[in-house]
């Protein structure tokens, strides 16, 4: 972990998320997702805030500043919210010694890496949550999701998940023959949408 750069994962987890946002069709933004408090255009909004507090943080500022959620985003503008942002990333974390710099994200002050890592599992984790929403209607690369699985079971305890303000439920039983996004999705206690 303290060697590793997880730039490249996360970009292509972005290229990824882009990719599949521009799938969503204004008719499907009040649909339920597999985090019951989010709809779809509330998980965009905040898959959107979720990057440009990376962006930030990267570039050297304090990401926490600013909101999870992106408001003010037309209907028919979050594919170019989310490109915006995640050119921020880029340029943001284009610097390898932003990789060592501490920085401070929701879960304390670490380097740079952890911290980038951390977001690789979030973006991935709300991968799913989007695909599952939409019916999944692109085929996933697995390797971010194998990394940001990784990630997960490294600094996500599969007990004590009690606590309120953590955004993990309990890690429930991965369907047979799950890929990486399904156990990701178990271990961050997410379950597949029921539909009728």
């Amino acid at each position: 972990m303290n060697t590793m750069d997880p730039r490249p994962l996360y970009a292509r987890a972005a290229a990824q998320i882009a990719s599949l946002i521009a799938t969503v069709r204004p008719e499907r933004l009040e649909s339920p997702t597999p985090c019951a408090e989010f709809d779809v255009r509330l998980l965009l909004s905040h898959m959107v805030g979720g990057t440009r507090r990376i962006a930030v943080i990267g570039a050297g500022g304090d990401g926490l500043a600013l909101p999870p959620f992106a408001d003010g985003v037309p209907d028919d503008g979050w594919s170019a919210a989310y490109d915006e942002a995640r050119d921020r990333v880029r340029a943001g974390w284009a610097d390898d010694a932003r990789l060592d710099a501490p920085v401070r994200v929701p879960w304390g002050e670490v380097p740079g890496r952890i911290a980038l890592a951390g977001y690789v599992m979030e973006a991935v984790t709300h991968t799913w949550d989007l695909s599952e929403a939409l019916g999944r209607p692109l085929e996933l690369d697995p390797e971010p999701a194998e990394f940001a699985l990784m990630i997960a079971e490294r600094v996500l305890p599969d007990e004590g998940r009690e606590d309120p303000e953590l955004p993990f439920g309990a890690v429930v039983p991965a369907p047979e023959g799950a890929d990486a996004y399904g156990r990701l999705a178990a271990w961050t206690g997410r379950r597949p949408l029921v539909t009728a």
